[in-house]
């Protein structure tokens, strides 16, 4: 069933890129990384340690495809990720995700790229809706153990308010269960005239696993 569910919503995301494609002139590519103190992601910490998360992009009109990695800057590699992803994104706020997420183990000793199974992939589709000042999106692991993620944020000023709930991986116990609740801002750093660097910070609240998080990095 969940093999049927990715086949008809990847085929429906590849469609309407395509219709939206062939509305627009050209695309574009786009690089970039990330540098963070550490990586946390809807409410858990991976790695413990600094990381840089190169990307890299293309995308024509609402649709985009990517690559997206995270690695640590220490010996501890338990935050290792490299995905592949598409959207697509209406005028309307709406935007629909298909996200293949690969954990290896160890890079370059352990782990096989090429062994689709969910020991090392984990196949996620997801939805966001942007509502003004609002948004909401939630997401579902394919190939796991029925694993949900909400999250609701709202932009106020100049800070963005978040919170988002799961289960399965998400919690230590399974259940349905507040896992991530927090606080943004960013500015930019001039550096030259023409050059600045932009800087975002949060301060991240697990209730769940009562933990408490400060992030800072800057994007290249």
């Amino acid at each position: 069933m969940k093999k049927l569910v990715t086949v008809i919503f990847s085929s429906l995301l590849l469609l309407t890129a395509t219709v939206g494609i062939a509305q627009e002139s050209k695309g574009s590519w786009d690089v970039g990384a990330d540098l963070y103190n550490r990586y946390v992601w809807r409410g858990t910490d991976f790695g413990n340690s600094p990381v840089v998360q190169p990307t890299i992009e293309y995308s024509v009109g609402g649709f985009a495809i990517g690559a997206w990695g995270s690695y640590s800057l220490s010996a501890n590699t338990g935050g290792t990720e490299a995905d592949l992803y598409m959207s697509y994104a209406f005028d309307s706020g709406l935007s629909f995700t298909f996200t293949n997420y690969y954990f290896p183990v160890e890079p370059g000793n352990t782990g096989n790229y090429f062994d689709f199974s969910n020991k090392y992939h984990t196949y996620e589709i997801g939805a966001s809706q942007a509502l003004g000042d609002f948004s909401l999106s939630g997401y579902y692991y394919l190939n796991a153990n029925n694993d949900l993620y909400f999250e609701a944020g709202y932009n106020f000023k100049q800070v963005n308010l978040f919170v988002g709930a799961g289960n399965e991986s998400y919690t230590t116990d399974s259940n349905f269960n507040v896992v991530n609740i927090g606080i943004s801002t960013s500015k930019e750093i001039p550096i030259t005239e023409k050059f600045s660097l932009p800087l975002t910070g949060s301060v991240i609240v697990n209730p769940d696993k009562e933990q408490i998080f400060f992030v800072v990095g800057i994007s290249l």
